[in-house]
């Protein structure tokens, strides 16, 4: 019999290990995948693809063990070699190779060229080689700045005394309503795919008063844009105790703070790969619906078409107007039409037409809502007797109201959105590992 009795070390470095200095000139071990090489006759750089990054290593002929003739691209090795310094190679070193092991080698030709600084390909070709394009240097890139906007909001919101749960995504009744529900058989009862933890994560807030998810959300909206998914990644967080809107507001800009400094310390090498400058998060102007309308149309010269929601032209104008006019990144646009916002919202008690809610816009797109729920169980039925709704299948989420909730407010943030602005993309899709449509299904 044999005890398991914690993680296995390995002999084999890891770039970092590497770089963090005293192996210059010592034989190491060191597995990847070969991303490219570069045959220069007697000498041919073999660049391998780690966890990490890149690592170069240097063949010579008659010194390393091995044919190249039989290395191909995206193989998995094991080589053994001494480390040298070179300021011209990813992280400054190389490996000066004694030893090639093949571990496993790939059975066809890459379909594109990975190994390229950018990928070249169309955006359709790129995502029906997910499985393989991801290997790409800069697509990776992307998904660990999305890892990094996680981490920072998981973290932040824990040091700020929130709770994370985790939500049932089939329910028996979705929580904002509409048209755009994927509909279940669950062993003949109707169901529906979540479109939001709204009423969980209220919940939640009677047992912990703070807390927050990272998990998928679904909507079947039957249209094709940039910006759009059918399946997407919602930052959540809900507290208590609030004396109003603003304070969900102000935690936001605390977590994007928190997490442009994470990106900045501990993500400069994907910064530096996709060029990127980070937004600025110290000052987040806050603007009414209202008034942010009449401000772009002022200044813009355009027509005010919609009184009740925003165009995405309107989103792009009222975040070019801040940029110009406060040099900022993010302005919240607050006090949104109670006709286009849920029932749960709690209206403006200085004007019952607006809510107590708002937006977060990004570069000119939205990638928050939030807002103040109503929390008064009394209150509430009326709301709902007056939007034409029926209480049935909602018995459990009036259950916590009647029996008392504190004031309280949330939001949501759409990953996949807030990555795509900040990494400078204009399709939603790109920074989607494997996006899920109108016309995609697969990978």
């Amino acid at each position: 019999m044999e005890f398991i009795t914690g993680v296995n070390r390995k002999e084999t470095l890891e770039i970092s290990e590497l770089i963090s200095g005293g192996w210059e000139g010592k034989t190491v071990t060191v597995n990847g995948a070969v991303h490219t090489i570069r045959d220069m006759g007697d000498v041919a750089f073999v660049v391998l693809r780690k966890r990490e990054g890149l690592l170069q290593c240097v063949y010579e002929a008659g010194v390393t063990g091995f044919d190249l003739k039989t290395l191909k691209e995206n193989a998995a090795v094991e080589v053994k070699g001494e480390v040298n310094r070179e300021e011209r190679a990813p992280g400054g070193i190389e490996i000066r190779l004694r030893e090639i092991k093949v571990l496993t080698e790939p059975a066809a030709a890459m379909p594109i060229p990975i190994s390229k600084w950018k990928l070249t390909s169309n955006l359709e070709t790129i995502l029906d080689l997910r499985p393989v394009s991801l290997r790409n240097i800069r697509e990776r890139a992307k998904f660990k700045i999305q890892e990094g906007i996680i981490r920072g909001f998981r973290d932040f919101l824990y040091g700020e005394g929130f709770t994370e749960i985790h939500t049932p995504k089939i329910v028996s009744r979705g929580a904002e309503g509409g048209a755009n529900i994927f509909k279940l058989d669950y062993f003949g009862k109707k169901a529906e795919l979540a479109q939001s933890p709204q009423f969980y994560k209220q919940t939640m807030v009677g047992v912990y008063d703070r807390v927050y998810e990272a998990a998928p959300v679904f909507r079947a909206e039957k249209h094709n844009t940039k910006r759009h998914l059918n399946e997407y990644t919602s930052l959540d967080f809900e507290m208590g105790y609030i004396d109003g809107f603003e304070d969900v507001m102000a935690m936001e800009a605390g977590m994007l703070q928190y997490v442009m400094k994470l990106l900045e310390t501990e993500y400069a090498k994907e910064l530096k790969i996709l060029n990127l400058t980070l937004p600025k998060t110290d000052r987040i102007p806050a603007v009414r619906f209202d008034e942010a309308k009449q401000k772009v149309s002022e200044k813009y010269n355009r027509p005010i078409r919609n009184p009740y929601d925003l165009e995405p032209e309107e989103e792009q104008l009222i975040s070019r107007y801040f940029k110009e006019e406060c040099d900022a990144d993010f302005v919240f646009v607050t006090h949104y039409p109670s006709k286009k916002r849920p029932f749960y919202a709690m209206d403006d008690p200085a004007d019952n037409t607006y809510t107590l809610s708002f937006d977060l816009l990004f570069r000119g797109i939205e990638i928050t809502t939030g807002g103040q729920r109503i929390h008064d169980y009394d209150m509430l039925r009326e709301k709902i007797k007056a939007r034409g709704m029926s209480e049935e299948g909602m018995e459990h989420y009036l259950m916590i109201f009647k029996h008392g909730m504190p004031p309280h407010g949330g939001l949501g943030i759409g990953l996949e959105r807030l990555t795509m602005k900040l990494v400078g993309e204009d399709n939603v899709r790109e920074t989607t590992l494997f996006p899920r449509d109108l016309s995609r299904l697969e990978p």
